[in-house]
């Protein structure tokens, strides 16, 4: 009787991971060779054989391996205790003490450069590194051997005045240099003044200082304000427009000229409106329903042409590039084009005829897509509603444009169901709202409410994009059309094995073997979620173990949605993605085809990532700032909250209406603890008692450090 072979029955990765671990294997066995096959029985994954053999290739491009006769690949440096150095290309990450790690993209590992060897890089830095491995170690080291684009000009620092000239002391642990400024470029300002300073001359030697000028002087420090302006520096943003770039905005108009009704198709006797956050200015997206002859009927997604107004290679068109995004903190929007196009021209304000760049669909009488259409347009939004306002007219079911916001709910739910049927996941992480005062202060926090109008226009939007994204896909398929795409992998499989296990020990079963499973699974938690309050805990943990989106010439798919097809079509007010999205579609309608150079436009798309990234931070730092905030004024008080978090050294409580969440330190407890292994939970020694994640808790606010962005609880008991 012959024996079967077991079948192999491992988890898949994501082309990505298997890049570490194909790495990781060939660097252990450094003399032997490996062909695909081979690959997956040591690796023990579910990936098929082309997709192991298109990594290896991969790998090859980036000489990290060798390719061999018969299909075999063997490490780029067989021996790993040799000094043959390497060069590769990534971004500084540095640390308190002045030593840097440089994040390649690839690499499993970071690369640990010593402050010596910095070259005068800084955080953020995109920079050449010569890279080693030293005899007797894993881990490479490495020399920043060139800067080759500058994470930022501008930085926030306190003002200290010699006699000779003034040092600009940078704000942040990761930033270890100070800016050298001459009194004639001191702008008035003084001694302890918080000021934004603007380097003018780089260092060419390690041992040589920062040159730089004054460009605003915030004053002294402490205010809410100066403290959301150094919010946006730090993470790289400029407060204020180039003069040039204001000069070029304020010179542009909004005629329609007769020529532009010719390139356009008028949809302006259509009904459109808006339906946007109650303090919105800028509207860039609007929707319209008209119903035909035929009995079928026509939704258009109306988008601002911002194209129209911003042509490439502009001194405009280089600042919004440079930004790439709009930055959301709580009390303020730092737009990425100026007020004149952000506020006026572009924003499709109502009663006002605009430059549309619209993506209409024909739906026949059982609600099927029958026809799309993309293309330029002129559009004229009769109403311009508030998420609330439009609300109030969908619960009476009369007012202003109530049968048409009705057929696009309706719509918007089909289309809805339908996507988490597809595999769509389930997750909308809960947005914080402030009430401020005059000057800026919170007076309230609570957590916006998701309403039915909220989440029509976002089923609109997701279609636009998709659609989009496919046309151009499908357009291409003889020969690829580069194109924005924004894609997202697939979940960390170890992450997703600690969920499962931290489920596990709080009695929840997940099944999350692959990554239908996985969606599926969070799906299903999403929902217990809303009527066990407990399982809320395990929400954020489960976003956790998912990739960050990104955008990519290359398209894997947009997994949280569960496209095949996705971009970013609908905000080029505040997105530079959808700037270059625009250009490329419009170059490749109605018959024609345009293909942009896919490296430069890939390069372009990383900038872009890496500014999404930055706003972000910025984002979650002003929450976390007014949160303090908030909390600084209610020291004393007693709050209802939720066990989040353990640590070694305490217990982390979010507040349940404010979401605020500080920590109880141990030292504040009137006993020791024993924390557990998973740190689930946590046991008093003398009494016994259990505190665990999830957990219902009454806590008193004892401290709140904006500085360090702090609260400090401790509890309340009953």
């Amino acid at each position: 009787m012959s024996k079967k072979k077991k079948k192999i029955k491992g988890k898949r990765l994501t082309a990505r991971q298997l890049q570490v671990e194909i790495i990781k294997l060939f660097s252990k066995n450094p003399r032997k060779r490996f062909n695909a096959k081979q690959v997956i029985k040591k690796l023990r994954v579910s990936n098929n054989k082309d997709s192991v053999q298109y990594a290896m290739e991969k790998l090859t491009e980036q000489q990290k391996l060798r390719p061999l006769p018969e299909g075999k690949f063997k490490i780029h440096h067989a021996n790993p205790n040799s000094h043959t150095r390497n060069i590769e290309t990534g971004i500084v990450s540095m640390t308190r003490s002045g030593a840097a790690y440089i994040v390649v993209d690839g690499l499993e590992q970071d690369i640990h450069v010593a402050a010596r060897r910095t070259n005068n890089a800084l955080h953020g830095d995109k920079v050449k590194v010569s890279t080693w491995t030293p005899r007797g170690r894993y881990k490479p080291e490495g020399e920043i051997i060139a800067v080759l684009e500058r994470a930022r000009a501008h930085f926030i620092g306190t003002l200290r005045v010699t006699r000779q000239y003034g040092i600009v002391i940078l704000e942040g642990d990761n930033m270890p240099a100070d800016i050298m400024v001459n009194h004639d470029d001191m702008k008035d300002a003084r001694e302890g003044d918080k000021v934004v300073v603007e380097v003018t001359r780089w260092p060419a030697k390690h041992n040589h200082s920062f040159v730089g000028k004054i460009r605003s002087v915030l004053g002294a420090e402490g205010s809410s304000d100066i403290e959301m302006k150094s919010i946006l520096v730090n993470n790289g943003f400029e407060l204020e427009f180039p003069e040039a770039v204001l000069k070029e905005s304020e010179q542009m108009n909004a005629t329609i000229t007769a020529e532009d009704l010719a390139l356009r198709r008028d949809m302006r006797e259509v009904p459109t409106f808006t339906i946007d956050p109650v303090d919105a200015k800028d509207f860039d997206d609007a929707l319209s329903l008209e119903y035909l002859e035929d009995g079928n009927y026509e939704i258009g997604v109306h988008i601002a042409d911002v194209t129209h107004f911003l042509q490439a290679d502009t001194a405009l068109d280089k600042e919004a590039y440079q930004r790439s995004t709009s930055v959301y903190l709580v009390d303020r929007v730092l737009p990425m084009l100026p007020e004149k196009l952000s506020n006026e021209l572009c924003s499709l304000r109502p009663d006002e005829d605009k430059f549309t760049f619209s993506a209409v669909f024909t739906f026949n009488k059982n609600d099927k897509i029958i026809k799309r259409w993309f293309g330029k347009t002129l559009t004229h939004s009769n109403h311009r509603f508030t998420y609330q306002s439009a609300q109030e007219v969908l619960n009476k079911g009369e007012g202003v444009l109530a049968a048409e916001l009705k057929k696009l709910n309706l719509l918007a739910k089909k289309m809805r169901k339908q996507r988490f049927k597809s595999g769509s996941v389930d997750f909308n992480s809960e947005e914080v709202r402030f009430i401020l005062d005059e000057e800026g202060v919170p007076t309230d926090v609570y957590v916006k409410e998701r309403r039915d109008t909220n989440m029509l226009i976002e089923e609109y939007m997701l279609l636009a994009n998709k659609e989009v994204a496919a046309y151009i896909s499908k357009k291409g398929k003889s020969a690829e059309i580069p194109y924005v795409y924004r894609v997202h992998d697939e979940p960390d499989p170890d992450k997703v094995a600690d969920l499962v296990r931290f489920a596990r020990e709080m009695g929840v079963k997940i099944h999350a073997e692959t990554p239908e499973q996985t969606a599926k699974a969070y799906n299903k938690l999403a929902k217990q979620a809303l009527t066990d309050s407990n399982l809320k805990v395990l929400e954020p943990l489960a976003i956790r173990t998912m990739a960050k989106a990104e955008y990519s010439t290359d398209n894997i798919g947009h997994y949280g949605l569960g496209f095949e097809f996705y971009s970013h079509f609908t905000s080029p007010i505040r997105r530079y993605s959808d700037v270059l999205a625009h250009r490329i579609l419009y170059q490749n309608l109605d018959g024609k085809t345009k293909r942009v150079n896919k490296d430069q436009l890939e390069a372009r798309c990383k900038h872009i990532s890496r500014q999404e990234r930055r706003a972000n931070d910025a984002e979650r730092e002003s929450v976390k700032y007014k949160q303090v905030e908030f909390m600084k004024k209610r020291i004393g008080e007693v709050f209802e909250g939720q066990i989040s978090g353990i640590i070694d050294r305490g217990i982390f409580v979010e507040t349940l209406r404010s979401r605020c969440e500080g920590m109880i330190s141990f030292d504040r407890i009137w006993e020791s603890f024993e924390v557990d292994r998973g740190k689930l939970s946590v046991r008093g020694k003398r009494t016994g008692r259990i505190y665990k994640m999830g957990d219902r808790v009454k806590i008193c606010i004892v401290g709140a450090d904006l500085r360090r962005r702090r609260i400090e609880m401790e509890f309340v008991e009953d």
